[in-house]
């Protein structure tokens, strides 16, 4: 049975959506239409958080090898097979599974400023009315009692930013040669030679990248609840829309920009943003050393 020769594992929040988007529109790219199975996260038992929402948000875990290979039987002729779970880079369990199953598998992850991952999250959560209270830094401080509650990983803002101590546990299961990390920057400011260089990696033809498509998976704070609701789920609406949009591709471009448009994005205060830099700084500096990158500007507060 198949298996994915490539994972993107996280980080949550940085652009992974875009990016297995992005991905499996290159013709030599199978990405799982299964968004998210997290297998070697829940290999054998069922997600039991206990956070608002989030049962119906992790009724689609695959759990078991059968049904995770099941995911790639439409394989064809693709040269690199993945899929996308993004917390697998928070997870401890997660490495050692994929090394005991695909050991020769390519990782790739995105990092971002742990403190703007953290705010965007919480704003996501904010978006979709599943936050409980209004303000990042009281958010900030019931986490460590959420975690106790075992809330899922969303809710986790803080912990989910310290990169080197979640990488460590890649590095000592993989060579160094199958890990490929960029930067968030990496993505939003030269998106084209981010792509190339990653399609070397999985051994794909860069030339047949299409074109880079809206990032897909804003956070912020809906203007107008109903039209967010509306450009979010499927209604009426959207349907009696189609016949004078038959485009898929453009009715989906169209329906990203008018929701992205619909989100405003508070400012974090400088006094948080500072409080949370001081309180990652050493693992920044751990990464930088681990990841061989300047990260010197993500110390800048």
């Amino acid at each position: 049975m198949t298996m994915p020769n490539f994972l993107i594992v996280g980080a949550q929040k940085a652009g992974t959506t875009t990016l297995a988007q992005h991905l499996s529109r290159h013709p030599q790219i199978y990405i799982s239409s299964v968004k998210e199975p997290g297998f070697f996260d829940f290999e054998g038992r069922e997600p039991d958080f206990r956070g608002p929402n989030d049962q119906a948000l992790y009724q689609h875990m695959v759990t078991d090898l059968k049904t995770y290979q099941s995911l790639f039987t439409k394989v064809a002729q693709e040269r690199a097979i993945g899929e996308a779970t993004t917390w697998y880079l928070y997870s401890p369990e997660a490495p050692k599974r994929i090394a005991h199953y695909i050991p020769t598998v390519k990782i790739v992850a995105i990092l971002r400023h742990p403190v703007d991952r953290a705010y965007s999250a919480f704003l996501h959560a904010t978006r979709d009315r599943r936050e409980t209270v209004s303000d990042f830094t009281q958010a900030l401080d019931l986490e460590t009692d959420r975690i106790a509650q075992n809330w899922e990983y969303l809710w986790r803002y803080q912990q989910m930013g310290f990169y080197a101590t979640q990488l460590r546990r890649y590095f000592q299961h993989f060579d160094k040669s199958q890990i490929k990390i960029y930067l968030y920057e990496d993505l939003s400011q030269a998106p084209e030679a981010l792509l190339s260089d990653l399609c070397d990696f999985l051994d794909v033809d860069s030339a047949l990248m299409p074109k880079l498509s809206k990032r897909l998976n804003a956070s912020g704070i809906p203007k107008n609840r109903l039209l967010h609701s509306l450009l979010s789920s499927p209604n009426p609406l959207r349907k009696m829309l189609k016949p004078l949009i038959p485009s898929q591709e453009l009715r989906e471009q169209i329906r990203l920009r008018l929701k992205n448009r619909n989100l405003s994005k508070p400012r974090l205060s400088a006094e948080t943003r500072a409080e949370l830099t001081q309180r990652y700084r050493a693992d920044i500096l751990q990464l930088e050393a681990l990841i061989d990158r300047d990260l010197s500007h993500w110390l800048r507060q």
